[in-house]
C-alpha cells in the first residue's frame, strides 16, 4: 500500500487558504499543493488541469477564439481636447507601448493575446509595470501561476512572484496591473477551469471513453450469417467474394449470397447514439461556461435563430460577450498605468468598428446617410474604407431640400427683390 505524503488530504487546500486569510503563508514551492489546487479530481475521476482543459477541442476553440479576437482589435490611446473632440495621443509613451510593442519579447497582439488566455484560463492577468523615473518603459507579462496575492492591513494589495529561476520577488499594487476576471469579492477572478471541474472532467472521459471504443472495438458494417461451418478453402473464397463488395467504388452493387447464408446490417446502438449526445452536450456545456455562442466553434448541430447574418453575429458576440472583456482592460490600463491628472486627458479604447464590418451593400447606405444628415464628411468614409483623403473632402453637406417642420405646408418666401436705380 502506497505511504501517504505528509500533510496530504483532501483538507490540505482549505485549511491553506484559511491560514493565509487569517495571516499565515503558502508556501510557493510546495509543488504538492499547487497540484491539488489546480489539479482536483473531478467526479468523473478525472484530473481537470489548465493543460488537461486546452486538450478539449472545445475549450482550446473558445478560448482561440476570444483570445485572438481582442488580440487583433486596434489598440487607441486618445487624448481629449477642450471642444469634446479627441485626437490619438501620439506623443504619450503609452501610445507606443500599448499599439506597437509593450515589450522587447512581444507585439502588441502577442501581449493582449497572453493577457487573454491567462484571464480566461486562471481568471487573472498580470503585468508588471516597468519604469524609468517617472515614464513607463516596459510591460511584462507575468505568469498567474506563479504569482499569490496579500491583502494587507491597509487594505493594499501586494503581489509575491516567483520567477522561472524560484527567485521570490514582492511588488506593489502600484508596480502591477491586475486585469480580473468574473469574481465574487471584486479583489481576485475565479478560475473558469477550476469552476468548470466537473463539467471539463465529464467532457476529459467521455472524450477518453470514445477514443478507447475505436482503439479496442470492433466496428464491423455487417455480419454474414451462414448455417452450419466451413471449410477453411470455402471461408477464403467467401472474403474474396466480399471483398468485391467493398469500398466506395463498388457501392451499389446486388450481393449473391450462397444458400443458407443471409446478410445482417448492424446498426448504431443505443449506447453509442447516447455517447454521441453526451460529446455534443459537453461541447455546449463548455461554450456555456466561456459565453460562446456554439456556432461560432463550428458546432451546429442544432438549428439556432441566434443570428440571421453574420453581422448580427458579430453584434451580439461584441455585445454579450466581448464587451466585458474589452471595457474591463479599458479600465484597468487607466487605473493602472495613468496618473490621476492624466485620466482626465487620457484613454485608452480597442476599436470594434473593424468586427462591426458590414457587407458593400449596408456599408453604401450608412455612409449615404451620413453624408446627406451631415454628421460625417467624405474624408471621413474614405478614411474608413482606407482610402486616401483628397482636397476639399472635410466638408460638411446636408441635403438641400430638408426643411423645419413648422414650415411643412408653407409657401416658401418670395425672395426680396434686388434695389433698381432710378
Amino acid at each position: 500500500m502506497a505511504r501517504k505524503p505528509k500533510n496530504a488530504g483532501p483538507g490540505r487546500v482549505r485549511a491553506a487558504l484559511v491560514s493565509w486569510l487569517s495571516g499565515g503563508t503558502i508556501d510557493l514551492t510546495n509543488t504538492e499543493f499547487w497540484n491539488e489546487f489546480y489539479n482536483r479530481k473531478s467526479a468523473a475521476g478525472k484530473v481537470v488541469g489548465v493543460d488537461a482543459a486546452l486538450q478539449l477541442s472545445a475549450v482550446w476553440a473558445c478560448v482561440r477564439l476570444l483570445a485572438e479576437t481582442v488580440s487583433t482589435l486596434p489598440m487607441g490611446f486618445f487624448q481629449r481636447l477642450s471642444d469634446g473632440s479627441r485626437v490619438p495621443a501620439v506623443d504619450h509613451p503609452l501610445y507606443t507601448l500599448l499599439r506597437v510593442r509593450p515589450n522587447s519579447q512581444m507585439t502588441a497582439a502577442r501581449f493582449w493575446l497572453s493577457v487573454m488566455a491567462s484571464l480566461l484560463l486562471r481568471g487573472n492577468a498580470y503585468v508588471e509595470i516597468k519604469r524609468l523615473g517617472a515614464r513607463i518603459v516596459s510591460l511584462e507579462i507575468l505568469l498567474p501561476q506563479r504569482m499569490v496575492v496579500k491583502q494587507l492591513t491597509t487594505g493594499e494589495l501586494q503581489y509575491v512572484y516567483t520567477d522561472l529561476s524560484g527567485t521570490e520577488r514582492t511588488l506593489s499594487a502600484a508596480q502591477v496591473m491586475h486585469i480580473r476576471g468574473f469574481g465574487t469579492d471584486g479583489l481576485i477572478g475565479l478560475s473558469p477551469v477550476a469552476c468548470a471541474r466537473e463539467v471539463l472532467g465529464q467532457a476529459t472521459a467521455a472524450n477518453e471513453y470514445a477514443a478507447k471504443s475505436f482503439a479496442q472495438g470492433m466496428a464491423a458494417s455487417g455480419v454474414l450469417a451462414i448455417t452450419g461451418s466451413l471449410k477453411p478453402e470455402q471461408r477464403e473464397s467467401l472474403k474474396k467474394s466480399l471483398a468485391t463488395f467493398q469500398g466506395s467504388t463498388n457501392a451499389g452493387k446486388v450481393m449473391v449470397t450462397e444458400e443458407g447464408a443471409k446478410f445482417e446490417q448492424i446498426s448504431m446502438s443505443p449506447a453509442d447514439a447516447q455517447m454521441l449526445q453526451v460529446l455534443s452536450f459537453d461541447i455546449e456545456e463548455i461554450c456555456r461556461w466561456f459565453r460562446v455562442h456554439p456556432t461560432m466553434v463550428g458546432h451546429t448541430d442544432k438549428s439556432s435563430s441566434w443570428a440571421s447574418s453574420s453581422e448580427q453575429m458579430n453584434q451580439q458576440f461584441l455585445t454579450y460577450t466581448l464587451r466585458f472583456w474589452l471595457e474591463n482592460i479599458e479600465q484597468e490600463i487607466g487605473g493602472a498605468l495613468l496618473t490621476a491628472l492624466e485620466r482626465d486627458k487620457f484613454y485608452a479604447e480597442f476599436n470594434v468598428e473593424g468586427l462591426l464590418r458590414a457587407d458593400s451593400a449596408a456599408r453604401a447606405q450608412y455612409y449615404t446617410s451620413a453624408l446627406q444628415n451631415g454628421w460625417q464628411n467624405r474624408n471621413d468614409v474614405r478614411k474608413k474604407e482606407n482610402l486616401p483623403p483628397f482636397q476639399g473632402g472635410d466638408v460638411f453637406t446636408v441635403q438641400s431640400n430638408m426643411i423645419p417642420l413648422d414650415q411643412l405646408g408653407k409657401a416658401a418666401p418670395a425672395p426680396t427683390p434686388e434695389p433698381t436705380g432710378k
